[in-house]
C-alpha cells in the first residue's frame, strides 16, 4: 500500500517539477506576456499554499498525527512548522542575493537579452539560475511528496499550485541560456534539469519516510513542509505576484485560491 502510494506521489512531484519546460515554450513561441494572468496565477498558487498549510497540513501533524502524544505534541507539531520556515530560509540565504532567480523574466525581455547575448555573463547567468532553482525545488519535491503520499487530495493541489509557479521560473533558466548559445534544445534541457531537482527531492523523502515511518514522524514532518510551503508562498509567490501585476490582482489570485482549497477539501471529507 506504501509503494503504490509512494509512485502516486512521485509521479505529482515529477509532472509539478517539469512544468519548468512549459516555462521554457512558452518563452520561445508568445509574443508578449500576459502580466495580469501571470499575478493571478501566483497569488493562486500562494493562496492554495497558505490555506493547505495552515488549515490542514499544520492542523493535522498538531491534532491527528502528534495529538496522541498531548500538548508535548502540539509543541513539537508548532517546533517543526517553524523548523521548516528556517531551514528554507536558510536554504534561500545561501544564494547570492544577486543571483537568486525571484525575478521572472518576461517574455518581451528577450529582444534586450539578445543584444547581451555577446557576452559570457549571459550564459553564466542562466547556469547560475538553473542551479539556484534546482536547489530551491529540492524541498519542494519533498513537500509535494510527502503530501500527496499522506493525503491524495492535498498533494494534488500543491502539486497544482508548484507547477505554475514554476513555469516562470522555466523561462527565467531558458531565456539567457537560449540567447547566450543560441540553442532551444540545451535552453529546454537545462530548463528541465532545473525542475528535475524535485521528484529527486521526493526521492529522498521516500527513503527517509521507508526507514522512519510511524505516525509521529510523519506529523514532525508534515509540519515541517507545512512551514517550508508557507515561506514559499511569502517570499516567491507573493512578492513575484505583486511584481508583474497590480497589487488587486494579486490579491484576487490569493482570495481564489485559498476559496478553491476550501471547497476543495470540504467535498472530500
Amino acid at each position: 500500500m506504501l509503494m503504490q502510494g509512494a509512485w502516486f506521489a512521485f509521479i505529482l512531484t515529477l509532472l509539478a517539477g517539469l512544468s519548468t519546460g512549459i516555462g521554457s515554450l512558452i518563452a520561445f513561441f508568445a509574443r508578449r506576456t500576459n502580466k495580469t494572468l501571470l499575478a493571478v496565477s501566483l497569488g493562486f498558487s500562494a493562496g492554495v499554499m497558505i490555506y493547505i498549510s495552515l488549515v490542514d497540513m499544520l492542523a493535522e501533524a498538531r491534532l491527528d498525527l502528534l495529538g496522541q502524544y498531548g500538548q508535548p505534541g502540539e509543541w513539537l507539531a508548532l517546533g517543526a512548522f517553524f523548523a521548516g520556515i528556517g531551514l528554507t530560509a536558510l536554504v534561500d540565504l545561501l544564494v547570492p542575493e544577486v543571483e537568486n532567480p525571484h525575478h521572472a523574466w518576461r517574455v518581451e525581455e528577450m529582444e534586450s537579452a539578445a543584444e547581451a547575448a555577446r557576452a559570457r555573463k549571459l550564459l553564466r547567468t542562466g547556469m547560475v539560475t538553473a542551479m539556484v532553482l534546482a536547489l530551491h525545488n529540492f524541498p519542494e519535491g519533498i513537500a509535494t511528496f510527502v503530501a500527496g503520499l499522506m493525503e491524495p487530495a492535498t498533494g494534488v493541489a500543491i502539486a497544482m499550485a508548484i507547477a505554475i509557479h514554476n513555469i516562470p521560473e522555466g523561462i527565467s533558466v531558458s531565456v539567457p541560456i537560449f540567447y547566450a548559445t543560441g540553442s532551444r534544445r540545451k535552453a529546454l534541457l537545462y530548463s528541465c534539469l532545473s525542475g528535475l531537482c524535485e521528484p529527486l527531492g521526493a526521492a529522498a523523502g521516500y527513503v527517509f519516510l521507508l526507514r522512519f515511518v510511524s505516525p509521529g514522524i510523519f506529523g514532525v514532518v508534515f509540519a515541517m513542509v507545512a512551514g517550508t510551503m508557507i515561506f514559499i508562498a511569502f517570499d516567491e509567490l507573493l512578492p513575484a505576484a505583486h511584481e508583474h501585476g497590480e497589487h488587486h490582482h494579486a490579491i484576487g489570485g490569493l482570495i481564489g485560491g485559498m476559496a478553491v482549497m476550501a471547497v476543495g477539501l470540504a467535498l472530500v471529507r
